[in-house]
């Protein structure tokens, strides 16, 4: 169907030459509102007509009549039907919507990505300042961020991933007076504890490492603690290296990966703080008011000017920024994508006046942000607000122990980026069809099943090779073609994924996947006396599971062979006898 479909936009294309030379028409089809209308509709007439002066219903008949000319249109269609002012509905033949199965399993894990085309992109994400564990929000932005580069990379795009650390700071010295207190023998609520210290009980871990004269090793930097509890400079290393080390293993649990991590610390010690500041004065950007530099920031539509070096002689929050993006576009990116928490919101004007001004050649707009709302986590019915290991937050590993990582990732991936989301861990852990992981998980195994047992039955192999051989024409049964419909939705469904930073969108095509494929497993048998519909049926179930593995692994979840129910489930959604299956 995907050759169909782009054969079919090919002859559009051609048809509406034929009527309007003069138009300029990029062909497209939309999705009718109700699918009794077809299962494509061409508005073209109607977006002709006005700038051609005529009747949107007279161009309608006319294009029908060339789209019937063109030999794409008697291969792969079975009517066009003019509705309304002036809508062409069209109804693909069956041969266009079996077609799909074997295209599934030709490209198998392959199918719908497109090919490398040598740009560049670079999504940075989590970026947690190492002060202690990952927390719930660091987990979705851990999500969103690695599938948002899966979805990139299905679109030929050479994708880095990229972790910031904010290792300079008020909030690193915090930790080391922190780390400190607990090394003199304090403990949160004591008299002399400080009052801005992190409480968790890492703190103490910190400490007692520390004192062994321990080390620790994380992916950039190993450091050996000097005991000295007097020795704030090592106890500072000592503690940044043992929390880049828990959040290593925190993004290794998680299944995440990062190409390269960057320091801010860095940007200070190789002179690109004081460079970018040098651009910026230069450009006659900046301007000095009671004792601070300022950016002319409004004159790139900012609602007012922003201090860049306070009176102290310390830069704010967002000039580092400045200078790692112009570091980011110097490193040849075409596409820059930042997944951060909502609270950064305010910082995107800012960074990106200071981009512009910085007359490097950034274009505007640049880079793109994915901004999240944090996650409520709620189990046994109430609000978990903290962990004892942490001391005031769930950590991102509590939660990938209290379900697993399947189900931390499809969830937090489920909802759009800017909504609010809650993680109910007991959802999570229902081996139902309530839980959405559950339910699209258990109908890969579901079909893995059924194949097994087919082979078991008949002797015969279910590889793609053997499976493309299968008369395809069999498959017409009103949920087979409606689960065909769904698999050809695949590659669309990605690339707007990828245009709209929205793996959300790859969590709702799953489980319409995983309900088609269901609803056709309840409807028809599959271990039939028919041989040849048998194999049809067992290809059309081997193009479903490659399709549900590749959206699986867009968002990072498994594809697992076998998976146990509860005794609860309805009758309805209790599979049949291994003999009717």
């Amino acid at each position: 169907m995907i050759q169909a479909k782009q054969a079919l936009l090919d002859a559009l294309a051609a048809a509406v030459a034929q009527i309007a030379p003069e138009a300029d028409y990029s062909p497209a089809f939309e999705s009718p509102k109700q699918a009794a209308h077809g299962d494509f509709a061409i508005t073209a007439a109607m977006q002709l007509a006005r700038a051609h002066k005529r009747n949107p219903r007279e161009l309608a008949t006319a294009l029908v009549e060339a789209l019937n000319a063109q030999p794409a249109v008697a291969r792969w269609v079975s009517a066009l039907e003019i509705a309304g002012p002036g809508f062409i509905n069209l109804r693909l033949s069956d041969a266009a919507k079996q077609a799909v199965v074997a295209e599934v399993l030709a490209a198998g894990e392959t199918f719908g990505q497109r090919p490398a085309h040598g740009r560049k992109l670079m999504c940075e994400f989590v970026s947690a300042n190492p002060t202690g564990p990952l927390h719930v929000g660091h987990g979705r932005q851990g999500a969103l961020g690695d599938a948002i580069c899966r979805l990139f990379e299905s679109q030929g795009w050479a994708v880095s991933r990229e972790f910031y650390y904010n290792d300079a700071g008020v909030q690193i010295t915090t930790l080391a007076r922190s780390t400190q207190a607990r090394l003199q023998g304090f403990k949160p609520g004591d008299e002399g504890w400080p009052a801005d210290a992190y409480n968790g009980d890492y703190i103490a871990d910190i400490a007692t490492d520390f004192l062994a004269g321990a080390t620790v090793h994380a992916d950039d930097r190993a450091f050996t603690a000097s005991g000295d509890a007097q020795d704030i400079d090592s106890i500072r290393q000592f503690a940044v290296a043992y929390l880049r080390h828990e959040q290593d293993l925190d993004l290794q649990a998680f299944g995440v990966r990062f190409d390269n991590y960057f320091l801010e610390s860095s940007l200070y010690a190789d002179g690109k703080v004081d460079d970018a500041v040098a651009r910026l004065k230069a450009a006659g950007k900046t301007y000095e008011d009671e004792g601070a530099l300022w950016l002319r920031s409004t004159d790139y539509g900012d609602d007012k000017d922003r201090v860049m070096r306070k009176g102290d002689g310390t830069f704010t929050y967002f000039v580092p920024d400045v200078a790692y993006h112009i570091d980011k576009w110097q490193r040849g990116f075409d596409k820059v994508i930042n997944v951060q928490g909502s609270d950064h919101h305010g910082t995107i004007a800012r960074v990106r006046a200071g981009l512009q001004a910085a007359g490097v050649g950034i274009p505007q707009g640049w880079p793109d942000y994915v901004l999240h709302k944090m996650v409520t986590v709620m189990k046994g019915g109430e609000e978990v607000k903290i962990s004892k290991r942490a001391g005031s937050y769930v950590t991102l590993r509590d939660l990938i122990q209290w379900t697993s990582r399947d189900a931390v990732r499809f969830f937090l991936i489920s909802r759009k980026a800017d909504t609010e989301f809650v993680f109910d861990v007991d959802l999570a852990l229902k081996a139902s069809d309530e839980n959405p992981v559950f339910y699209v998980q258990y109908a890969h195994a579901r079909i893995c099943s059924v194949l097994a047992q087919y082979t078991a039955r008949t002797g015969r192999a279910t590889d793609a090779a053997t499976l493309a051989a299968a008369d395809r024409a069999l498959l017409t049964a009103p949920t087979e073609t409606a689960l065909m419909l769904k698999l050809a939705a695949y590659p669309d469904m990605l690339a707007g994924a990828a245009a709209d930073f929205a793996p959300h969108d790859v969590a709702f095509y799953l489980r319409d996947l995983a309900a088609a494929l269901h609803s056709w497993y309840a409807a028809e048998r599959f271990l039939i006396d028919d041989a040849a519909l048998a194999a049809a049926r067992m290809a059309l179930l081997a193009a479903t599971r490659q399709v549900l593995q590749n959206a699986l692994g867009m968002i990072g979840v498994s594809a697992p062979d076998a998976m146990a129910r509860e005794p609860a489930a309805t009758a309805t959604d209790t599979p049949p006898p291994a003999e009717t299956a």
